[in-house]
């Protein structure tokens, strides 16, 4: 066996030392930051974090425990720089795309997701590729599609209304995975984005929507030991992936359903693409002026057009589909499970809503603050309490300043020398707890954990959230001082068209129908987070992601 000599240790240590200081160069001139200690050597708080019930409010206790910006350590002790000061957040989110870029891992990740496009752009292919995407989301494009959303919810109503025609007294329906929540939203998009009808609500099998399924964890399986096991490798071999991209290739469950995935959605984008050409050379496209987002991006295509994108840019746009296929849902339900906890608030907002044959409010009225007052208020109220994306995190392009709105006590700061900026050197990890500014009792108050909508009505009608919000979260940026849409130049493209298919939908089931838990009212189940795509919300001890709700038809 070598025996370690005396003359080896200096060499050793030197050499050590080196390694010691290439591996922590990028943190070298980071402001010093306290933050809490390791749980494992190797996950770092990340498994810990995951695991957790409500992460949202583990960041939470961690800035008021060590201040609004501080540090995590993350795996193979990787530290990440966490930011809840909303100064902080709007300098960070001003800066996307430019000084704040995806990870190299999870830009990867995105696009064997769900391929490249806008998402994982960055710079000036990010506006370059925003601008031609933007007038498919304008107020006039909304309104248009206002009338898609509404055919999309009528075919929901003839589906429900055939389940309970047999019983008057209601029906229980999974509205999480009964093909509904998920199915308007898909329908919607394929309509109003690519002009195609996947027609999900009224039957027709498709496979993206079984596919959409089975990744959200929708699709019930049968589970074993071996299936278990191989589902557990998969896992793990598909984020290894990011690190390793040649275990990609791997033909595991995972990497072979998104690679499906990715193959419908293209096949789905190509043949619009021929089509609507075909229509264009015909003068049919113009006659109708472009108006969905294949025509949009195809005009994009022409050789005159000041966006330029090319072919393989317009296939790669198709990932819009998934965002918004998931998150609308989401909300959709998040909503329903509120309602049926407060069903006081249920009733309130139904009172104010048109009667079930009345005319359908227009988009002029689901977007103004004065028409519906208290749907706008529960539409925000749903948004702040349950954000579908909970955390977003960037890595610094470049060296950085970040400014504070509160002074940070620090560690090794001086008395009477607290920073109000935080040096952020290029490599540096940076995050921000979406969840956690959305219902943090510093900024909202000690009711910020309640679902509450009146807070955006208190002191006055126009549900502008003028009056009702604290002075401390309107220092919050974003959309109605929420980050839920995000902010800068990555604020959400969709924000218009999710808030109106939301709008819309809530307020057509509310018309229509009483929702409350399976057991009846004052029978509370306790709901739990399902991982997939996204967390979803399901009612605990229900397999996979399901929400049974009792469903009757308003009198």
């Amino acid at each position: 066996m070598y025996q370690l000599k005396v003359t080896d240790i200096v060499p050793l240590a030197i050499a050590a030392f080196l390694i010691f200081k290439l591996l922590t160069r990028r943190n070298a001139r980071l402001t010093p930051l306290s933050g809490p200690k390791s749980k494992s050597w190797f996950f770092g708080v990340s498994r810990y974090l995951i695991n957790a019930e409500d992460s949202a409010s583990i960041y939470e206790e961690w800035a008021s425990t060590y201040g609004w910006v501080y540090q995590v350590p993350g795996v193979l002790g990787y530290k990440r720089v966490v930011l809840c000061d909303p100064k902080a957040v709007a300098h960070f989110y001003a800066r996307e795309t430019t000084t704040y870029v995806q990870p190299p891992t999870t830009k990867l990740l995105v696009q064997k997701l769900l391929g490249g496009g806008i998402i994982v752009s960055e710079g000036d292919d990010h506006k370059r590729m925003r601008k031609g995407l933007t007038p498919a989301f304008s107020n006039t494009a909304i309104r248009r599609l206002t009338s898609v959303f509404y055919d999309s919810a009528y075919k929901l109503k003839s589906s429900w209304d055939s389940l309970l025609e047999s019983n008057s007294n209601g029906q229980v329906i999974d509205v999480q995975t009964w093909f509904v929540m998920n199915r308007v939203s898909l329908d919607s998009m394929g309509i109003a984005g690519f002009s195609h009808d996947f027609n999900s609500l009224g039957g027709e099998t498709s496979s993206v929507a079984a596919l959409f399924d089975k990744l959200a964890g929708l699709t019930p399986t049968p589970k074993s030991y071996i299936t278990t096991i191989l589902s557990s490798i998969g896992t793990v071999i598909f984020l290894l992936g990011t690190l390793v991209p040649i275990l990609f290739k791997l033909p595991t469950e995972q990497t072979i359903m998104f690679r499906n995935l990715r193959k419908e959605l293209g096949d789905i984008t190509e043949s619009l693409l021929q089509k609507t050409k075909k229509e264009r050379e015909m003068g049919i496209v113009e006659e109708k002026g472009d108006r969905s987002i294949v025509g949009l991006l195809i005009k994009a295509e022409d050789p005159d057009s000041q966006i330029r994108l090319s072919k393989e840019e317009i296939s790669a746009q198709v990932c819009i589909i998934s965002p918004s296929y998931e998150t609308t849902s989401i909300s959709l339900t998040w909503a329903l499970i509120e309602l049926c906890t407060h069903p006081h608030i249920q009733e309130r907002l139904r009172t104010e809503l048109p009667k079930p044959n009345a005319v359908d409010p227009t988009w002029e009225q689901l977007s103004s603050t004065t028409d519906f007052p208290y749907l706008d208020a529960v539409t925000h109220e749903v948004m702040r309490m349950h954000p579908p994306v909970d955390e977003g995190t960037r890595i610094a392009k470049e060296d950085d300043v970040i400014p504070l709105s509160t002074p940070l006590s620090l560690l090794s700061s001086t008395p009477g020398k607290l920073p109000t900026s935080v040096v952020i050197p290029k490599g540096t990890l940076v995050s921000v707890s979406i969840a956690c500014v959305n219902r943090s009792n510093v900024l909202w108050g000690p009711d910020a954990k309640s679902f509450k909508p009146e807070r955006w009505l208190e002191n006055g009608l126009s549900g502008d959230g003028s009056s009702g919000i604290p002075k401390t979260a309107k220092e919050i940026s974003g959309h109605r001082h929420l980050l839920t849409f995000s902010d800068g130049p990555r604020i959400c493209l969709g924000k218009g068209f999710a808030l109106t298919e939301f709008k819309v939908v809530l307020s057509f089931l509310i018309r229509h129908y009483i929702f409350e838990f399976e057991e009846g009212a004052g029978h509370i189940p306790k709901i739990a987070l399902h991982q997939s795509i996204l967390p979803r919300p399901k009612v605990e001890g229900q397999d996979g992601a399901r929400v049974p709700l009792k469903v009757r038809k308003v009198d």
